[in-house]
């Protein structure tokens, strides 16, 4: 008997188990990348498409019984490979795990099943007047669970956080098939280590979740303002985000695209898209701000007071269409790149202090590999989008070159590999070199406990 003839008579034989187990080459081969264009090598055993907790634990117990790695997959839109099928694991696909379990408007949580989309669960919190914070720009695609497994950010973190911020309980299948529950629905709750916050984050390399208690907040009052301003260059861009900062702003959204972005933008959208929008379309660099609740009113103006002092070219959306028009911009980077080449989508964060020279860095580094680097970052928190544009399927050996030259002037910043895509298969060539020995050697041994085996996400993060 292998793994799989164990899986199905755990699932109580062939009839009950064949729509939850499949091979089909298609979808195994499927499997095999995500949204970062890397493919894993050789062919997944199967996928188990679980639709309850009970597929999940008998999943991971059968993959304990004949020690074979499993792959926990939600949509697959990670950006980092950390979900990819490898040669001869299982992929557990959680997306048919997809109930809202609960939205309590009284205590403003909602309990939900991994595989929930985000733009799901918002549509159901709307009549409640709540919403989820964490927006990856993959939201209408992306699920709750891979939310928690990358700690995914998105356009809102600098106001209302990372996914960290949002959960409050965790259930979760550990890798022999046992269920735990973590966290509380309270808002305060300190017994014990925080092994929810630990779980967050951690790529599938500890547990599977399975179920998850998240906050919900209120809808902000009143429309959002927005505003948009071109630069002659980033820098200046950036001086403008760090002065609003300063003044004690706090936008919902504050993004900066640089030079070689916009144009490309501009050459996706039409010149006069950005000419419509602010009477010319010299500006080299875009700032974009937004602000929501009782004050965005007044707030939008004061900063489209010191973004002009600072040197941009403001334009204030006089209603929610002109603003989405402004969004638009912003929103039309990663379409505007992939119609000029394959792109590999970097990720970042610095100091929101250090963003000019972080910027600097990468121009150096465009000009000295000669491979074009526009970049997008959430300029209110620090965190970059370095993206390398080049011809044909696989990535170059230079581009991963320039990509290590890139964290690491960011790592000497004071900034991090990674601010919200997370480290997978294709950052963890650096993680130690950023966590430093000690640090690493702990977090080995972490990943031990909860699996001494190795059968969890194998070769992700830890290699």
């Amino acid at each position: 008997m292998d793994v799989i003839d164990w899986l199905t008579a755990a699932l109580g034989g062939a009839e009950a188990a064949a729509e939850v187990i499949v091979t089909d080459p298609e979808l195994l081969d499927a499997a095999r990348g995500d949204k970062s264009g890397w493919v894993a090598d050789g062919v997944p055993l199967a996928i188990v498409y679980a639709t309850t907790v009970g597929h999940v634990q008998a999943t991971m117990r059968a993959a304990s019984e004949f020690r074979v790695g499993v792959v926990p997959r939600g949509a697959g839109t990670g950006l980092a490979g950390g979900a990819n099928g490898t040669g001869g694991d299982i992929v557990l696909d959680l997306s048919r795990m997809d109930r809202i379990r609960e939205i309590s408007a009284e205590d403003q949580l909602a309990v939900v099943e991994p595989g929930v989309l985000n733009g799901d669960l918002n549509a159901a919190l709307e009549p409640y007047g709540l919403f989820f914070a964490p927006d990856p720009a993959s939201k209408a695609i992306s699920t709750i669970g891979g939310n928690i497994a990358t700690n995914a950010g998105g356009l809102l973190c600098a106001k209302y956080g990372v996914t960290r911020e949002a959960v409050l309980a965790l259930d979760v299948v550990l890798a022999d098939g046992r269920l735990i529950s973590t966290g509380h629905r309270t808002v305060k709750g300190v017994t014990g280590y925080d092994i929810t916050a630990l779980f967050v984050g951690s790529e599938g390399t500890l547990g599977v979740v399975v179920g998850a208690t998240v906050r919900a907040l209120p809808i902000p009052p009143g429309e959002p303002r927005t505003l948009g301003a071109l630069f002659p260059d980033v820098r200046a861009g950036a001086a403008a985000a760090a002065r609003l900062t300063a003044a004690r702003l706090r936008p919902a959204v504050m993004e900066l695209v640089d030079e070689g972005a916009l144009a490309r933008i501009a050459a996706y959208l039409g010149e006069e898209t950005i000419r419509e929008a602010f009477g010319a379309s010299e500006g080299a660099a875009y700032l974009l701000v937004q602000f929501d609740g009782a004050t965005a009113g007044a707030d939008a103006e004061t900063a489209g007071r010191l973004i002009e002092e600072t040197g941009g070219a403001v334009r204030v959306a006089a209603d929610a269409d002109e603003g989405d028009r402004l969004l638009a911009i912003r929103r039309a980077f990663h379409p505007a790149l992939e119609a000029t080449g394959t792109v590999l989508i970097e990720d970042v964060a610095v100091p929101r202090s250090r963003m000019p020279e972080m910027f600097d860095a990468i121009e150096r580094i465009s000009e000295r590999y000669g491979i074009p680097i526009p970049t997008v970052a959430h300029a209110g928190d620090g965190n970059l989008h370095p993206n390398f544009v080049y011809d044909g399927e696989e990535v170059a050996s230079t581009v991963w070159d320039a990509a290590s030259d890139l964290f690491r002037v960011a790592v000497e910043l004071g900034g991090t590999l990674t601010g919200e895509h997370g480290v997978g298969v294709l950052k963890r060539r650096w993680l130690a070199e950023e966590l430093g020995p000690d640090s690493y050697e702990l977090q080995v041994k972490l990943k031990s406990v909860f699996d001494p085996l190795g059968i969890l996400n194998p070769g992700k993060v830890f290699g």
